[in-house]
């Protein structure tokens, strides 16, 4: 089993910034592709950024350029430094792993529990 634990969020003005952080652990061989989806009130689940273990990005349109992505592969956890923050950012964050889980490379799908982030004056 794989736990993603979250940490960072909270209420920021706009304008400010943060930084998120997420840590898999448990019984896994490695951890392939890991990203960063949230979702707003009364909206589906989107992507906000993902990175390979290789360090490849990608950022949805909404974030380029204010959001940057990062991990830490020995530590098999993400970031996310967020920027120039606008309340539209305000949503819950969750962090999503795909991990192989043995040595067959099977490979499954992990999520977070969620942190919320508010952008408010």
């Amino acid at each position: 089993q794989v736990q993603l634990v979250e940490s960072g969020g909270g209420l920021v003005q706009p304008g400010g910034s943060l930084g998120l952080s997420c840590a898999a652990s448990g019984s896994f061989f490695s951890v392939n592709a890991m990203a960063w989806y949230r979702q707003a009130p009364g909206k589906r689940r989107e992507l906000v950024a993902s990175i390979t273990s290789g360090g490849s990005t990608i950022y949805a349109d909404s974030v380029q350029g204010r959001f940057t992505i990062s991990r830490d592969n020995a530590k098999n956890t993400v970031y996310l430094q967020i920027n120039s923050l606008k309340p539209e950012d305000t949503a819950v964050y969750y962090c999503y792993a795909e991990a192989v889980i043995n040595r067959w490379g099977n490979n499954y799908d992990y999520w977070g529990q969620g942190t919320q982030l508010t952008v408010s004056s």
